[in-house]
């Protein structure tokens, strides 16, 4: 009910429905859509009574009534245009004590009912959503409506009634933030819908990261072309394309690149991600020996590629990172994790023009033809660990392999691809100063905090912590050897027994025991009895 909706597409249209009876009170509510600057929502007639909701102006929202004793009418007026395609809700009542209006989360306006007059509203004329009586009509979409807890089936209406059209366009106008990563919002007939297939994320929101485990050895590549593909159209525009239209390669060269992913690994050196043409130009993303990360560009023009060195920070510490590449021709972004992002430039002798888009290689690079020397032996074992989100442009080659989709039959995969998400979620340490980062190259001032008099305060804060948990338990232990002693021992001492009286002068234990009770005499005499045979 929530999306029950119709569309008014000119301002003559209008839905019909029975006579509302509402002759005590009326509760109305319903959202609406529109760039119109005005138009009747709905309308209900009687003799001389009526009830209205309209539009009254591209900032006015009016509620009128007459139950006999002449019209009364409630206006709410907002500060902001209500005629901005964004949906605004109306809830109208009216009883016989009062009669309110508010749009939004507008003031709530309010008139008081007479004392004395005529109370019930009576109607007679079917109720028309939209234009009615030669009025100009609603123009836009009308959903939830509501009248006295009933939901008019709106949609059901529309399919039979001309210039109504079922459902509403234009969820995305109001929902469609939250389609996130790049994904795009659809419309849909009663809602509307996350497209994330250009993305490379998944869900209905396009926030689930798809992204894999390599082991060692495995590689995937990505072609950008297909096979039997004309030399042509070796590289695909709407493929290579960013979500920026200016991006659009021409002549199978790029002048702008998007690359984003993230990965997992501890062991180095190895090469995270590779890009390769059908000329000597080349894009690499790599893990040095010593764990730092390199982003290597040769785009022609000089002797040797150009590379960004992130020296500071070791990358192959088993925690997951984020990296986003952007290039705008000689300009270069680049953004690790949370940290702010460093600008590049490549040299003036550079090419600004990546020629001829081959294959994205993951993990390994397996390429015909001459390969970097650095990149050649970075390239053995290979990469283990994880990657997720990879996005080159317009690309998603994880996902592609991942998912069915129609890129599906561009990626070559060597080994088993195991889905997971284990380098999915960056570091959410917020980024250190300079002054207390020790991993920055000017932190010679910095603390660190094993070095000199801070390792001697160190070890004796953390003696005295341990020395005094210590003595903690064996205190505890005494005290519970204690308790237990006293447990032990408590009923020692002085002892009871069924020992009978004056057994110290008696001759023997029978002689004590006659004494002490007469009838055991008795007793003996009846029990006893010998018999000679």
């Amino acid at each position: 009910n929530y999306w029950n909706a119709a569309s008014f597409i000119t301002s003559s249209s209008y839905l019909h429905f029975s006579t509302f009876q509402g002759e005590t009170s009326a509760d109305i509510s319903f959202y609406f859509k529109t760039s119109a600057s005005d138009g009747v929502f709905l309308e209900n007639l009687g003799n001389t009574d009526f009830i209205k909701l309209e539009l009254k102006s591209a900032t006015e929202v009016s509620f009128s009534f007459d139950v006999g004793n002449g019209p009364v009418e409630i206006i709410v007026r907002s500060p902001n245009q209500l005629n901005d395609d964004q949906w605004h809700r109306v809830n109208a009542e009216r009883n016989v004590k009062q009669a309110s209006l508010q749009v939004d989360q507008l003031p709530l306006e309010v008139r008081k009912a007479p004392t004395e007059g005529h109370t019930r509203l009576e109607l007679y004329s079917q109720l028309y959503v939209g234009a009615a009586g030669g009025q100009r009509g609603f123009l836009g979409c009308i959903r939830s409506l509501r009248m006295n807890g009933v939901t008019l089936d709106l949609e059901e209406r529309a399919k039979v009634t001309p210039g109504v059209k079922p459902g509403c366009s234009g969820h995305c106008t109001s929902y469609g933030m939250y389609c996130a990563n790049g994904g795009k919002c659809v419309e849909k007939y009663n809602g509307y819908s996350c497209d994330c297939s250009k993305t490379a994320y998944d869900g209905p929101f396009c926030i689930k990261d798809v992204g894999a485990f390599f082991e060692e050895g495995m590689w995937l590549r990505y072609n950008f072309h297909s096979p039997g593909t004309s030399m042509k159209d070796l590289v695909s525009r709407t493929l290579l394309s960013s979500t920026d239209p200016d991006t659009t390669a021409t002549d199978l060269n790029l002048n702008k690149e998007e690359l984003s992913f993230s990965f997992s690994t501890t062991k180095s050196p190895c090469v995270l991600l590779y890009i390769s043409s059908y000329t000597q130009d080349f894009m690499a993303v790599l893990v040095k020996p010593s764990g730092n990360l390199q982003i290597r560009y040769s785009l022609g023009g000089t002797k040797e590629p150009y590379n960004i060195d992130i020296d500071h920070r070791n990358m192959a510490n088993g925690q997951p990172h984020t990296v986003n590449i952007t290039r705008n021709e000689r300009d270069i972004v680049l953004q690790l994790d949370h940290y702010p992002p460093t600008s590049y430039s490549l040299p003036t002798a550079s090419d600004i023009q990546f020629n001829s888009p081959k294959a994205l290689f993951l993990g390994k690079v397996i390429e015909i033809g001459k390969i970097d020397q650095d990149i050649y032996k970075y390239n053995t074992p290979g990469f283990t660990g994880c990657l997720s989100r990879v996005q080159f442009n317009q690309i998603a080659p994880l996902k592609a392999a991942l998912r069915p989709t129609n890129a599906s039959s561009h990626v070559h995969i060597q080994g088993e691809l195991v889905e997971s998400n284990c380098g999915a979620s960056p570091l959410t340490i917020p980024p250190m100063s300079a002054a207390t980062d020790p991993w920055h190259l000017d932190s010679a001032s910095a603390d660190f905090p094993y070095n000199g008099q801070a390792l001697g305060d160190g070890v004796n804060r953390n003696s005295a912590i341990i020395g005094g948990v210590i003595a903690v338990v064996i205190f505890t232990i005494l005290c519970t050897l204690v308790f237990l002693i006293r447990y032990m021992f408590r009923h020692k001492g002085t002892y009871h027994t069924n020992e009978a009286k004056g057994a110290e002068s008696a001759e023997s234990a029978d002689a004590a025991i006659m004494n002490n009770d007469p009838n055991f005499t008795e007793t003996i005499d009846e029990s006893k009895k010998e018999w000679l045979i």
